[in-house]
């Protein structure tokens, strides 16, 4: 992992980085705001880190990607979240998602199922970012049932379906933003109406790394 160097070089292509993505019609200022102070760089091996801050995901290890950060700001923006709202991710994956939600100030529970960026994401984000994030090691198919219900839910990799448990798990009035499909998902937000009510919007077509099958 790199040493936690940020220079004036790197803060001037994250700059560049979020014009592009609001060119490409990311539009709130706060998603902007955290893609232009949060060091990508530091997510990645040292020796990719002429690729940190163009606008492409990029492999971290274990059959995974950092995500694209027009990817990471579309979720963000789509996700809706508010400061103090309880939020879960599910797939930690490098921590950069995570970060960007911290950055907004939400009291964030995350999830990964891969040991080795688990400890990896563990050991770098409380020292990028100086405020509580809940970290578990498990299934993101089973949520977090003892720590619902959640304003929010973010799904950062490829799911065929939506898992009931999420569903579930998502408070009233609050909403779930997942990449649903196979090859190729469709990004997908349920809102939560009522117990038993949720509304269902697509919202285009992306690639993410498929989201490991449960566990038995």
């Amino acid at each position: 992992m790199l040493p936690l160097k940020d220079t004036l070089k790197h803060q001037g292509l994250r700059n560049q980085l979020a014009d592009l993505l609001k060119e490409k019609g990311i539009k709130d200022e706060r998603v902007l705001a955290a893609i232009r102070a949060i060091p990508r760089h530091l997510f990645m091996d040292s020796s990719f880190e002429d690729h940190a801050y163009q606008d492409k995901a990029f492999p971290i290890g274990e059959d995974q990607t950092i995500s694209q950060p027009y990817t990471v700001a579309f979720q963000t923006e789509l996700l809706q979240v508010a400061p103090h709202q309880k939020v879960l991710e599910i797939g930690t994956g490098s921590g950069y998602q995570s970060s960007v939600l911290l950055y907004l100030n939400v009291k964030l529970y995350t999830i990964e199922r891969q040991q080795k960026l688990f400890k990896q994401a563990q050991m770098l984000l409380p020292k990028l970012i100086n405020k509580p994030v809940r970290m578990y090691f498990g299934d993101g198919y089973k949520g977090l049932p003892n720590d619902a219900p959640f304003d929010r839910i973010l799904v950062t990799a490829g799911a065929p379906y939506v898992p009931n448990a999420l569903l579930s798990q998502l408070a009233i009035g609050g909403r779930l933003v997942i990449p649903i499909g196979n090859d190729t998902q469709t990004m997908t937000l349920y809102e939560r109406i009522s117990e038993k009510e949720f509304h269902k919007t697509d919202y285009g077509t992306f690639q993410f790394v498929p989201m490991l099958k449960e566990k038995n």
